[in-house]
């Protein structure tokens, strides 16, 4: 496994490109790992993430919200949904998937150990849920598009997002869109929309610092670059990581104007920002050294994670207009938002009519 932090399309003609993942199920034994003792997700966390999920404090009442849901039991049901048709895997289902996503809470120091499922989620794409007790769920096209490398990026990616703690605003988001996708919504559906399109905002930028936590745990950048190349080309084979990397470049550096604003709205319903976009971001974050820095042990801790500096204020203060506007767009305003949800809290949780 190649250990060198160099990113991809770098044009270092000494060394060989990783061989192009074949299209097949993990087969191969997992290899070993290396090992981030005690690491802080603040270490490798995108100033994004950050910033977003500082910003999500700033939505009126939105904790509360969160804990009704819970106490409605909507996420136990909707977790219950999910495994009712999954395959649990383990020692004796899939050993080898079920190692390498051992590997990945290994590498990253998580003590727990999320159950693993292979259930149906569309297209290729793996998704962790539960605030109290996560689960990890892969979909079966991911299980047989990627190697045994691949899916440890994966698998990887996941392991991030309980490190994070982001499982919890996660939880809930998946919990609405569903409510939504049937018809339902305690609160009235503009509102219950404004809220999934915040949180949507939020869950981009957390799926940047998860593509951090898969190049650790695999160490290999251009592994997961590889990987989001495959994902967003549907798994076709051959593909040219050079050139996706120039592609990831293009978009980054477009002097566009026009274009620009225009690539949030058409990002707005999405749960993951545009691989391009990850596959840059990655690339920056690697020639930046803050890779080989985490390698060579110089990296926050747990409980040594230093206070908020200028820096992150004014990005919070950013992603706090913009979940606003957001607001503002689709709800009528947070004040708006504010009293519906508050007659909703101070109810027995029914549905309330759309003011």
């Amino acid at each position: 496994m190649t250990t060198t932090s160099r990113v991809p399309g770098g044009g270092d003609a000494g060394r060989r490109e990783r061989p192009h993942a074949t299209v097949r199920a993990m087969a191969a034994p997992v290899r070993e790992r290396p090992r981030y003792p005690s690491i802080s997700p603040k270490a490798y966390e995108h100033p994004a993430d950050k910033a977003a999920t500082a910003a999500l404090a700033t939505i009126p009442l939105l904790e509360r919200v969160l804990k009704r849901l819970s106490e409605l039991r909507f996420e136990r049901s909707f977790q219950q949904l999910l495994l009712a048709d999954a395959v649990r895997l383990g020692e004796r289902q899939r050993p080898d998937i079920w190692r390498a996503h051992l590997a990945a809470y290994e590498a990253l120091d998580i003590e727990a150990r999320p159950d693993l499922y292979v259930g149906q989620l569309p297209g290729m794409n793996a998704l962790t849920v539960g605030s109290a007790r996560p689960v990890v769920i892969v979909s079966p096209s991911l299980v047989k598009s990627l190697d045994a490398d691949g899916l440890t990026a994966v698998l990887g990616h996941e392991a991030g997002h309980v490190l994070s703690d982001h499982v919890h605003y996660a939880t809930v988001l998946a919990i609405l869109q569903r409510l939504l996708s049937v018809g339902m919504s305690p609160i009235g559906r503009l509102p219950l929309q404004a809220i999934v399109l915040v949180l949507l905002e939020w869950y981009r930028c957390a799926e940047l610092s998860c593509d951090r936590a898969a190049t650790l745990v695999v160490d290999d950048p251009q592994l997961v670059c590889r990987v989001l190349m495959g994902i967003a080309g549907g798994g076709v084979a051959d593909l040219s990581l050079d050139a996706f990397v120039q592609q990831a470049t293009e978009y980054a550096e477009t002097e566009d104007l026009l274009a620009r604003p225009g690539r949030w709205l058409t990002e707005l319903g999405r749960t993951h920002p545009f691989a391009v976009r990850r596959v840059g971001e990655l690339t920056r974050w690697v020639a930046e050294g803050e890779l080989d820095r985490i390698r060579a042990g110089s990296y926050v801790r747990r409980g040594q994670e230093p206070p908020a500096g200028d820096q992150l204020r004014v990005a919070t203060e950013h992603y706090r207009q913009r979940f606003t506007e957001i607001v503002d767009r689709v709800a009528g305003g947070m004040q708006k938002l504010f009293n519906q949800i508050s007659d909703w809290l101070r109810s027995d949780g029914g549905e309330h009519d759309e003011r």
